[in-house]
């Protein structure tokens, strides 16, 4: 919004003001009342003066103009954090500052802003100060955010031990027979249980992958004790913790609800569930399991000291919490496109022919050495996180004052932004990964752009991944850095997900034992995939997300 001048609002402010005080003088009783109407128009006045006619400090990011203090751009951005992002790039350049419930956030958006967001010193941008109130109540004490970053890098070590390549391996059959025993069982696959060939069925695709993927997750990294305690009480216990993991909880911790109760109390009963889990492995000698409890119970800080039960306990639920959303969502996200695209999901099916099919026109089991030289199945799963990342969001704490890079944003030739104490600054790769600047028909799914070798694509993948490059150990192993490619699926920097590769081959497997099954097609009259709801913390599609499908061959 644009104003040619401010006499226009201060000529209404001394309007009000007269208008009242005659109103005030003829009747006391009517000041409560004028009191009551005139505070909040006051308010709002008196929130556009300062914007437009106070001075601004020129060192500060350009501020996006908003209408109510404290609420600021909150609904805006909260309804559609893209659009606004854009928006107010057209408006303000790649850096701006925008109010969100009382804080002050500044956004750098592109590759640059990813890089100087999530490739900031921890001792300037803080990832602790900005969660810890969202995930210690759900995770736990003494893990991920409540701990300083230095443990919780050495944290993330201790879970790529049980991350190998070895368990991968391993991994592979578990997640074969999971996906089958789920569609031979569950109801959303009833069709399919009568082996007919010619009928169709439908389910809900984020209904359907939630429930796979903590199957699957529960089998391999969780242990068999979980997944065999996956019942009716395990399920209320996860479904009251991850009500307590919403963007309401994020903007207010301590609410008075009883939706936060019953996370609290779920926690405390989720906690005890997995260490009476170690307990009882400790007592009988058997901690060799292929899964993360057995790669954790042995760990040992820098210092010496053991991770003590309650810290593998948390560690636990923060992946079992972690890990759903974000592998639910994708997955569903990839079943979609495949039902609309169904020339892409035939060249998926073809490509499972190729490597594992038996003549009879059965498969062999997918191991992990076949299951990474499957490029189709690759450039699905690369192209479905481009466009939709799980969190469209990641945000820090400043912790002191922190100058803008010039080649980034600068208020002149000479002079340079500076991101003040208290402030939250926001990179949001789900922006750089469908910009128009960078991007070829970005908010079209086609996987065949992974193909190209010299496309923006595969730079970008080649930027992120950087085999060649510097490797740079924050603390759990040396990583590439990734913090300068606008395609950032699993975030950057010493906070990119350490579970990444777990997750591609998770998804992978799952979609692929779908895809050997059935047919995909989205229902009648459904010509276009569901849009993102952003009022979830992981971004999901909104209903209807129905997928019909169809029996490819006969048991």
């Amino acid at each position: 919004m644009s104003f040619n001048s401010t006499a226009p609002a201060a000529g209404y402010v001394a309007a009000v003001f007269n208008a009242t005080q005659q109103y005030i003088t003829a009747s006391p009783g009517r000041a409560v009342l004028l009191g009551i109407f005139y505070t909040p128009i006051l308010i709002v006045v008196l929130n556009i003066l300062k914007q437009l006619v106070i001075p601004r400090d020129p060192s500060l990011p350009p501020e996006v103009f908003h209408w109510i203090p404290f609420i600021g751009s909150s609904i805006e951005y909260g309804n559609d954090p893209l659009n606004f992002f854009f928006k107010c790039r057209e408006i303000y350049g790649d850096v701006f500052t925008f109010t969100l419930l009382g804080r002050k956030v500044t956004v750098a958006l592109g590759a640059k802003g990813n890089n100087f967001v999530l490739g900031g010193k921890s001792t300037a941008f803080s990832a602790e100060d900005a969660y810890t109130h969202l995930t210690t109540p759900v995770f736990g004490k003494d893990v991920v955010y409540d701990v300083p970053n230095e443990v919780f890098m050495e944290q993330k070590k201790f879970v790529k031990v049980g991350l190998s390549t070895e368990n991968f391996r391993a991994y592979m059959s578990m997640f074969d027979q999971e996906v089958d025993d789920y569609m031979r069982t569950d109801r959303a696959f009833m069709i399919w249980q009568m082996d007919d060939i010619n009928e169709w069925g439908r389910f809900d695709v984020t209904d359907v992958m939630a429930q796979i993927t903590i199957l699957t997750a529960s089998r391999t990294l969780q242990g068999k004790e979980v997944r065999e305690g996956l019942d009716k009480s395990f399920s209320a216990l996860y479904n009251d913790l991850d009500g307590g993991f919403t963007p309401l909880n994020f903007m207010f911790p301590n609410l008075p609800l009883e939706s936060y109760r019953r996370r609290d109390e779920a926690h405390k009963k989720m906690s005890e569930y997995y260490t009476d889990i170690i307990r009882k492995r400790r007592e009988s000698g058997h901690s060799d399991e292929p899964d993360m409890i057995s790669a954790l119970m042995d760990q040992k800080y820098r210092d010496g000291r053991p991770l003590r039960d309650h810290e593998i306990a948390h560690i636990m639920i923060a992946l079992l919490m972690a890990g759903q959303h974000t592998s639910s969502a994708s997955g569903s996200w990839t079943l979609l496109h495949l039902a609309h695209n169904v020339e892409a999901q035939e060249a998926l099916y073809q490509e499972q022919v190729d490597h594992f099919g038996n003549p009879d026109g059965s498969f062999r089991p997918m191991t992990y050495e076949g299951f990474r030289k499957l490029p189709i199945l690759d450039s699905v799963i690369r192209e479905t996180l481009r466009m939709h990342p799980p969190i469209h969001s990641i945000m820090r704490y400043v912790r002191s004052d922190v100058p803008v890079p010039a080649t980034l944003a600068a208020p002149s030739k000479d002079g340079v932004y500076v991101v003040p104490k208290g402030y939250y600054v926001l990179a949001s790769a789900a922006v750089s990964q469908v910009d128009p600047r960078i991007w070829v028909n970005p908010t079209q799914w086609d996987p065949t752009r992974w193909s190209d070798p010299e496309g923006v694509a595969a730079q970008a993948f080649k930027t992120y991944s950087d085999e060649n490059g510097e490797k740079i150990d924050y603390g759990f192993g040396a990583v590439s850095k990734g913090t300068e490619s606008p395609y950032q699926p699993f975030g950057a920097g010493r906070h990119r997900c350490i579970g990444e590769q777990f997750a591609y081959l998770q998804l992978g497997a799952v979609i692929s034992n779908i895809i050997r099954k059935v047919e995909l097609r989205l229902e009648d009259g459904i010509t276009e995939i569901p849009e993102h709801n952003y009022h979830t913390m992981i971004t999901m599609p909104k209903k209807p997300r129905n997928v019909c499908y169809r029996r490819r061959r006969f048991d």
